[in-house]
């Protein structure tokens, strides 16, 4: 791995890596309920898919090109494949490991047994051959091959597969049914509990069957696929029915990674990477079932509690009292956080402004939209009710394509304006516009936040929402969508950051100050929270102002480039990255000390594609309540000593050292806010 980091900058996928074995790290985390350890397999698994589908499909696309550009692109891509391939088959390793060893052990504890198809009793043989007669047989395909078969077989994008050498001439492949959940719960006896994968269902019933032999080996597999959607001529046409048109490619696209059960013979996986084209590096060793990501729904058939208690969004100390939000916004900014607050109040005020006859005017950006939405619904109450509705909707946000697609063409049906991504650059902002008119003149509103626009990932996601009337706010806000009508071509604003324009150079500028400061022998300091940390000239200034004596304070959830600890570089950077049950999403920007502090918040991570090929909005908190708020809740999970890890110069995850009273940041943080509601 030396040869793929140095001190300065450590590489961008094995960081990610590091980040999915801190997933790794919770479920392995005897601390955490059962169902918590289990949920965070599932996590692991899911992370881990798409980083093959997206990742590995980018380092394999470098290597199409000419070798003088490369070097400047990337380390070696082969270099850079293998070791992802050797982490990413320890990981697996463990994963087998926390899985077979600690979680169904524990199942049998609590009366849970997860048997497979040789475990199945008299009677349970029996219901395994009615489901599969009822809810199965249908579903499948048993295609038969000849061992010498090349490039022929074709297996879909994440489905599942059974395998089975026929013969020394003759192999199987037998598709895992999609449309039935993954797990078959038997009736309870003696009370147990018994629980089956339907693969063991498949497994069992096809040896029934006068074609196949009893003794017949299944072994399962899955193929991931380039995910990217390459779309060509950009420039041309409309980038939302070329995006519409290619959502097919990535059910055909190159393999990336083959998963194998690691019990399959060497001379079977020959046979398997022909027929299939795949190669020794796409092959990854997993265990008997693949797909873990489907243990999102486990069943739990007792009536134990094996999960955390729950957290339920708290109701907004103003918010949640008030008869207009729109009101209250005039009457000072109001700062929210999810999911320790409610999202309540955000659609709210959509749902205000959509029915007040005074608003004339909402526009917003929507990255990843919801299935089901009260707050799209009131977007197309809005666009009825003849308002001036303008929705941006970012086609290109990967692996939303689809539902967003939908959305706006329902936002289009009811009268709104539907604006598609722009070519080359994605709109990652999530912003929102409410124009009001009244006997004072225009009022104007506006909504910026670090996180989408989405019911469902509210509950899940940590985020930070600014809903605001400040006039400077509010109509640099108006300026970036005029950019997004493309109106006008740079938003001149005087307090918003907005990439690709102003990020970059405002964040520069906020760093230096400190640097001065901190040269001229006063108090500096920098505490950043983000998703990613890995632009390398932002790097660059952090080392720069460690190495001038600013005292930097990180916490990065998932990659971090950044290399710490480092003497005459980064001595004075400490970086930590927080787990737990709600997935850290906040952008937050701290520069300087208690109330003389600037604090941001926004959209963008310190990463190129963030501050240089996306259009994304960081706000200025200015009300020294929220301020002061932010502040607090950093220093909460600056102090966490349960999910907290430090990144140091080797990635090692190791806990922050708990101590004896230990403070766990989310559970703290929604505390904070309890107190408030009182």
């Amino acid at each position: 791995m030396a040869k793929l980091y140095n001190s300065k900058y450590y590489h961008r996928d094995l960081s990610w890596l590091r980040f999915n074995h801190r997933v790794l790290q919770e479920a392995a985390d005897t601390s955490n309920p059962l169902y918590e350890r289990i949920k965070f397999l599932a996590i692991f698994s899911s992370n881990l898919d798409e980083f093959f589908k997206v990742r590995v499909s980018d380092i394999r696309q470098i290597k199409t090109i000419e070798k003088p550009l490369r070097k400047k692109l990337i380390t070696k891509p082969n270099k850079v494949l293998k070791e992802i391939k050797k982490q990413v088959n320890l990981q697996q390793e463990q994963f087998g490991h926390i899985f077979t060893s600690e979680i169904v052990p524990e199942l049998k504890k609590h009366n849970i047994h997860l048997i497979g198809q040789k475990d199945f009793s008299a009677t349970q043989k029996e219901i395994a051959k009615t489901f599969y007669t009822e809810h199965l047989k249908d579903k499948i395909e048993v295609n038969r091959y000849p061992n010498s078969v090349e490039n022929k077989v074709f297996v879909k994008n994440e489905v599942l597969y059974l395998t089975a050498q026929l013969s020394d001439n003759e192999f199987a492949v037998i598709n895992i049914p999609t449309e039935v959940p993954r797990f078959f719960t038997f009736p309870k006896h003696n009370g147990k509990h018994y629980i089956t994968f339907i693969d063991d269902i498949l497994k069992y019933c096809l040896r029934q069957s006068p074609k196949m032999e009893q003794d017949i080996t299944f072994y399962s597999i899955k193929t991931s696929r380039d995910a990217e959607l390459y779309i060509e001529d950009e420039l041309s046409g409309n980038l939302a029915d070329k995006i519409k048109n290619s959502l097919d490619n990535r059910n055909t696209g190159q393999a990336t990674r083959m998963l194998v059960d690691q019990r399959m013979p060497s001379q079977f996986q020959d046979v398997l990477k022909r027929a299939l084209d795949v190669y020794n590096t796409d092959i990854i060793q997993g265990g008997v079932y693949h797909n873990f990501k489907d243990f999102f729904g486990f069943p739990n058939p007792t009536n134990k509690s094996l999960s955390l208690d729950a957290l339920p969004p708290l109701p907004h100390p103003v918010l949640s009292k008030c008869n207009s939000v729109l009101a209250e916004i005039e009457k000072k900014d109001q700062l929210l956080h999810y999911p320790y607050q409610s999202f309540e109040p955000l659609i709210r005020l959509l749902e205000e402004a959509a029915n007040d006859a005074q608003v004339t005017t909402i526009k917003m950006t929507i990255y990843r939209a919801a299935k089901e939405s009260r707050l799209n619904d009131a977007i197309v109450t809005a666009a009825k009710n003849g308002k001036k509705v303008i929705v941006f909707i970012e086609v290109k946000a990967r692996f939303d394509e689809q539902n967003n697609l939908k959305w706006g063409q329902i936002f289009e049906d009811h009268g709104a304006q539907v604006i598609y991504s722009f070519p080359d650059i994605k709109i990652h902002s999530k912003i929102l516009y409410i124009e009001k008119s009244s006997d004072k003149g225009l009022k104007r509103y506006g909504y910026i936040a670090t996180g989408n626009f989405n019911e469902k990932t509210a509950k899940l996601y940590t985020d930070f929402g600014l809903m605001t009337a400040h006039k400077k706010i509010t109509k640099d806000l108006n300026k970036v969508f005029l950019v997004l009508e493309q109106k006008v071509l740079v938003p001149k604003t005087k307090r918003l950051l907005v990439s690709p324009y102003t990020t970059r150079i405002g964040f520069s500028e906020l760093v230096q100050n400190e640097i001065t400061l901190a040269r001229t022998g006063k108090p500096a300091s920098i505490t950043l929270k983000m998703n990613s940390l890995e632009d390398e000239d932002m790097i660059k200034y952090l080392y720069r102002a460690s190495n001038a004596g600013v005292k930097i304070n990180l916490l990065i959830r998932g990659i971090c480039s950044l290399v710490p600890g480092i003497k005459g570089q980064s001595e004075n950077i400490h970086v930590t990255s927080v787990i737990d049950r709600f997935l850290e999403h906040g952008r937050v920007y701290i520069f300087g000390q208690d109330d003389d502090a600037s604090v941001y918040i926004g959209s963008a991570d310190w990463m190129t594609r963030n501050l240089s090929h996306r259009i994304e909005v960081v706000t200025p908190i200015l009300d020294a309540d929220h301020k002061k708020t932010i502040r607090e809740l950093i220093d909460i999970q600056l102090s966490d000593t349960v999910k907290a890890r430090i990144i140091d110069a080797q990635q090692k995850n190791e806990y922050v050292a708990r101590g004896a009273n230990g403070v766990q940041s989310q559970v703290a943080t929604y505390n904070y806010f309890k107190k408030a509601t009182v």
